[in-house]
């Protein structure tokens, strides 16, 4: 009997079974489907029985969740929501941060998501330089040539005895790589592909993205520039993302499989399934506008639309995906220096560095605009710092910005002013939070009507106080503090005034009762009625603790069932053969 320990995970003592087979899904390049193959391969192998856990050595992305350490479990600190929360000062804090990707696909195999998922974590902050996660922790900003130097086996080695706890405590790892495998000036240093083949003996399944055109040549220039010893890891190509009659494959298939000696195990259909984004590579391009929701079948003059301003150092920008889920909700990423005018609403998201992204939202003209807007208005995290009066200490969070403009605007090297629509303040220092909260909401503003218990995450760095201005009789009587919290300043989760609310809550769309008063409070500012009663479309993605979405009625309204259906045609065998000796099909 295996045992398990107070938070549901296993104790790897306690297994009699070999150590866990390990799939490495390896990509020709980025963006090829690499996060959505491994999930759909978490959730089948889940279905069938499997106990299984997702793996990527090291991530570079700013969408980032916040999840339980393994050192916490292993000590028996605080675990799980509801809990109190752990200070960030801590050593040894409890929550760490993990790339999205890995948060999905943990969610997709059915485990808890925790840090040994994402063991190394770089999150970019502009100027060539990133924050630096280890086990969850920051340990400071480097630039790509200090890290490699200075920090990069420390990264290996963390990556290395994560993987194996992860092999210690299930059956099969499904790990992800990173950009290209073939990235030949990176082969000594790539943690992710390279790295993890040897130190994991994973077998790699290599996935190219035939949409883009020369697939074929893909799959060859990667299998030849490989190391000899990744290279005969390979066991298999999958074809990624196919429109169109399938048997027009089928000379090239023969003539690469020839030359190759690798067998083209599965080619995929074109199929999103609806899982969120890696990272801000999907936001458009800079000066450009992208729409989510319009699929939504509701005609244009039935909607209204919620405008996120693309920051330039954007970060956990899911956040305003349960409103593009929306029917009648239209969520429009434009660039700081465009127009509201169309606009009924206004998300401002996060960002990896509020002092610089304040400097340019502030050359663009948009605070300007944002004081001018009359409509609701929601800052989540950096965008509630942003909504502030001003940054303290901002020459910690920032990297840079025009001196000389600084002393002509009247301010310091290290404060600067923010837009001004919320009475509060931020000062930064080196600490930062990341805990998954639970706070009670006594909506007001933006959300007006909306009550009850909200959960997301909080990963930030600054604290968020009243400011001056805020004990005078006039800015106490119009700043409000719809969230609360055990042992907490009310202000330090949120504030509003007015139609303008801000707050650290990552999440906060997720809730229905929120995201329900923020659409009625757009719809109301356009005055336009809802086009009917739904809170989401049935194809939202889900953060359920199970990984399920919760209003399911079949296959195709979940996506990590969706994401199983669309990696069927791959067949385990090659991928899992201890696990399913002789077989070529899934279990």
């Amino acid at each position: 009997m295996v045992g398990e320990d107070a938070n549901g995970r296993e104790d790897a003592a306690d297994r009699d079974s070999p150590r866990a087979e390990t799939i490495l899904v390896a990509g020709t390049a980025s963006h090829v489907g690499k996060s959505t193959v491994a999930a759909g391969l978490c959730r089948r192998l889940a279905e069938s029985g499997v106990d299984v856990a997702p793996f990527k050595a090291q991530n570079m992305s700013n969408e980032a969740r916040a999840v339980l350490r393994p050192q916490a479990v292993r000590g028996g600190a605080a675990g799980g929501r509801g809990r109190a929360e752990v200070d960030a000062t801590d050593a040894d804090p409890a929550f760490g941060e993990v790339g999205v990707s890995q948060f999905v696909q943990a969610r997709a195999a059915r485990v808890r998501p925790t840090t040994d998922h994402n063991p190394v974590l770089l999150k970019p902050r502009g100027e060539g330089e990133s924050q630096l996660v280890l086990d969850g922790v920051a340990v400071g900003h480097h630039a790509a040539g200090d890290y490699y130097d200075e920090h990069w086996d420390a990264a290996r080695s963390a990556a290395e005895a994560a993987h194996a706890r992860l092999a210690a405590a299930h059956d099969v790892v499904v790990a992800e790589g990173a950009g290209s495998i073939a990235e030949i000036n990176l082969h000594d240093r790539d943690l992710a592909n390279v790295e993890t083949a040897r130190f994991a003996d994973a077998r790699v399944l290599l996935v190219a993205d035939i949409e883009r055109g020369g697939v074929f040549a893909s799959v060859l220039g990667t299998l030849e520039l490989l190391p000899d010893d990744v290279r005969e890891r390979v066991v298999g190509v999958a074809i990624t993302k196919f429109r169109g009659d399938r048997s027009l494959l089928d000379p090239g298939i023969e003539e690469i499989e020839d030359r190759t000696g690798v067998p083209v195990l599965a080619v995929l259909p074109h199929d999103d399934p609806g899982l969120p984004e890696e990272d801000s590579v999907s936001l458009p391009a800079a000066g450009e506008r992208a729409v989510r929701g319009r699929d939504d079948g509701v005609s244009d003059d039935r909607s209204v639309t919620v405008a996120v301003p693309r920051l330039p150092r954007a970060s956990n920008t899911a956040d305003v995906d349960p409103l593009a889920a929306v029917p009648g909700v239209r969520v429009a990423f434009v660039p700081p220096d465009a127009a509201l005018s169309d606009a009924d609403a206004v998300v401002v998201t996060g960002t990896k560095n509020t002092a610089d992204d304040l400097r340019a939202l502030r050359e663009a003209g948009l605070h300007e605009r944002l004081r001018d807007f009359e409509g609701p208005v929601v800052g989540l995290c950096g965008g509630y710092q942003l909504l502030g009066e001003r940054l303290v200490d901002a020459d910690v969070e920032g990297i840079g910005g025009d001196a000389g403009a600084k002393r002509a605007s009247g301010e310091s090297e290290t404060t600067l002013r923010g837009v001004g629509l919320l009475p509060v303040e931020t000062a930064f220092s080196r600490r930062k939070r990341v805990a998954p909260v639970e706070w009670r909401l006594d909506g007001t503003g933006p959300i007006a009507g909306a009550s009850g218990v909200v959960e997301g995450y909080e990963i930030h760095a600054g604290e968020t106080r009243a400011s001056a201005s805020a004990e005078s009789e006039p800015a106490s009587a119009r700043i409000e503090t719809p969230f609360s919290a055990p042992d907490r300043d009310p202000v330090a989760l949120g504030a509003a005034a007015g139609n303008v609310l801000g707050t650290y809550l990552h999440g906060l769309f997720e809730n229905d009762a929120a995201r329900a008063a923020f659409v009625d409070a757009a719809f109301a500012h356009a005055g336009v009625s809802r086009p009917d009663a739904g809170t989401s479309r049935p194809d939202a993605p889900s953060d359920s603790r199970s990984g399920d979405a919760p209003n399911a009625r079949d296959r195709g309204a979940d996506p990590y069932a969706r994401a199983a259906d669309l990696v069927e045609p791959i067949p385990l065998g090659p991928l899992l053969p201890e696990r399913i000796p002789g077989s070529e099909t899934h279990p």
